[in-house]
């Protein structure tokens, strides 16, 4: 498996000089508020990113970029172009994950793919805090780290920080039970936006192989 395969099959998605843990005293309510504030007004967001997989001895393994298109709640379309092709598209139902070059679709509903996830705390509906514990957070310049940690670490994941500048998300680090970190940096970010629905389908490729079975989403019915 590729190195970052395990990040993409739970999204996503900060290229930081250190650790927000290295930063200044506690300011607790205001990371509390930009997370809460995040939830509520955020709707859509778009943006270029960056991203470094760090191993546990700080050696950066991977290095990686790409596009990212979240719609709340529950989708969200996650593409890497470099060092290699691979998309992650939550539908609102399934969770698609595709490998250009292994030519594999994997899919999975997204209530099994998701969990506690950090996917799910950027893309969930308001009430996804219920399954975080706020830690506290931490100023670095001009960047205030918020500190969750999810209730479930059975998904790999036991860390989340999400870094706000200008009140604004700009940053995310994802620590994993392998004392692995992944950073995000998010470029050119527009919140907000309308987002073109398409960019949420997705049809398998001809000839690509499909593991899994994707929920079948019943048309809407005219009265």
């Amino acid at each position: 498996m590729k190195a970052g395969a395990g990040v993409l099959s739970v999204m996503l998605l900060a290229l930081v000089a250190g650790s927000a843990t290295q930063a200044e005293p506690a300011v607790d309510a205001e990371g509390q508020k930009l997370v809460d504030d995040f939830l509520a007004d955020v709707q859509t967001l778009q943006a270029r990113f960056e991203q470094q997989l760090v191993d546990a001895n700080d050696l950066v393994v991977e290095r990686s970029s790409g596009t990212i298109d979240l719609q709340r709640p529950g989708k969200f379309r996650w593409s890497y172009t470099e060092p290699y092709e691979q998309l992650l598209i939550a539908d609102g139902v399934n969770v698609w994950s595709y490998d250009v070059d292994l030519e594999q679709v994997t899919v999975k509903s997204q209530e099994e793919a998701l969990g506690s996830t950090p996917a799910l705390l950027l893309g969930g509906a308001n009430s996804v805090l219920e399954d975080f514990d706020y830690v506290g957070s931490l100023r670095e310049k001009d960047t205030v780290w918020a500190m969750l940690k999810p209730r479930d670490t059975t998904q790999g994941f036991d860390r989340v920080e999400l870094g706000f500048t200008d009140g604004k998300l700009s940053r995310m680090l994802f620590g994993d039970n392998l004392q692995q970190t992944t950073l995000i940096a998010l470029l050119d970010a527009r919140f907000n936006e309308s987002i073109d629905a398409a960019q949420f389908r997705f049809t398998p490729p001809p000839d690509v192989d499909v593991i899994g079975e994707a929920i079948q989403v019943p048309e809407p019915t005219d009265f």
